[in-house]
């Protein structure tokens, strides 16, 4: 007799076909952009019916709200490991936060925009969806805080700041390294404000 418990095996396919249909709906907005993202070329990229797909999700902008939320709890995990082997130098320390964040968003266009841009008309990510960005912030708020940078309004300024540099780099030179380049440069610039303050 096996000592495992039973598997439900029904809610694993249910949770696969809907990993499937994020899968689909991300792979149409890299290609095709985010507004792309229709429920019938979803359905007919994983041989579904589009009426099928009522049974997973109740809209597109459900669909949304998953591919938000997947794109969040990815940053979240890869940002969890980034800061736990920051430098010790805090100025050091501050340049691989932004550098991180800056090629996981110019890494993933559509990814990027479904996060950071409000670029889907009437979609509003529900409280489930926008918790792992939640968390997010509280790590940076976290990571802030250990290298000596308390004020609310010098971490909105660093987000500006890396977010300005992305959204260039997108906009006018996607693939290259344009804006990159300046990052160390601005960062730079954004201490030396900062701890002349303190």
């Amino acid at each position: 007799m096996s000592a495992l418990p039973n598997r439900d095996r029904q809610a694993e396919r249910r949770e696969a076909t809907r990993r499937e249909i994020v899968e689909a709906a991300w792979e149409i907005a890299r290609r095709d952009g985010l507004g792309a993202v229709t429920l019938r070329e979803v359905a007919a990229m994983i041989g579904m019916r589009s009426p099928s797909l009522y049974s997973h999700f109740e809209s597109k902008n459900a669909i949304y709200d998953a591919m938000f939320g997947d794109a969040w709890t990815g940053y979240l995990a890869e940002a969890t490991e980034a800061a736990k082997t920051l430098p010790d130098d805090p100025r050091a320390a501050l340049e691989a936060i932004a550098e991180h964040f800056f090629d996981f968003s110019v890494a993933d266009l559509a990814r990027y925009q479904l996060m950071n841009q409000r670029s889907i008309p009437g979609f509003v990510p529900s409280e489930g969806a926008y918790a792992p960005s939640v968390e997010t912030m509280a790590l940076l708020h976290r990571t802030m805080r250990t290298i000596g940078i308390t004020d609310e309004a010098d971490i909105d300024l660093f987000l500006a700041i890396t977010g300005g540099l992305v959204d260039c780099q997108l906009a006018n030179d996607h693939g290259g390294d344009r804006w990159r380049r300046l990052l160390p440069r601005a960062i730079e610039m954004y201490a030396d404000n900062v701890w002349r303050q303190s």
